[in-house]
């Protein structure tokens, strides 16, 4: 089992940045995937970006260019660095592990960070 918890989330203008965290409490395999998820309200949720089981990165189009995510190498810690943030960004963020990479879904999620940004 593993337990995540977001930090980070807030109020930003339209242009700020943000750097989101997700610790990572429990025992986490070597080959688990991870991910920066978002859903805003009245919308489906959707994957912002996310590292596979492999290593390989990859990142919605809608934030290609302006987030980056990383991980520690110990894998207790997921990060999503936020700039050039626009007032579609406003949403709540989950972090997410699962088992057996990304086409196989996720297992673990946390409870999200709320961010919002205004113009």
């Amino acid at each position: 089992q593993v337990h995540l918890v977001e930090s980070g989330g807030g109020s930003v203008q339209s242009g700020g940045s943000l750097r989101l965290s997700c610790a990572a409490f429990g025992y986490t395999y070597s080959n688990y995937c991870w991910g920066w998820f978002r859903q805003a309200p009245g919308k489906e949720r959707e994957r912002v970006a996310a590292i596979d089981s492999d290593g390989s990165t990859s990142y919605a189009d809608s934030v290609l260019g302006r987030f980056t995510m990383s991980q520690n190498n110990a894998k207790t810690a997921l990060y999503l660095q936020m700039d050039t943030l626009k007032p579609e960004d406003t949403a709540m963020y989950y972090c997410a592990a699962g088992r057996w990479g990304l086409k196989n879904g996720m297992h673990f999620w946390g409870k999200g960070t709320l961010v919002t940004v205004s113009s």
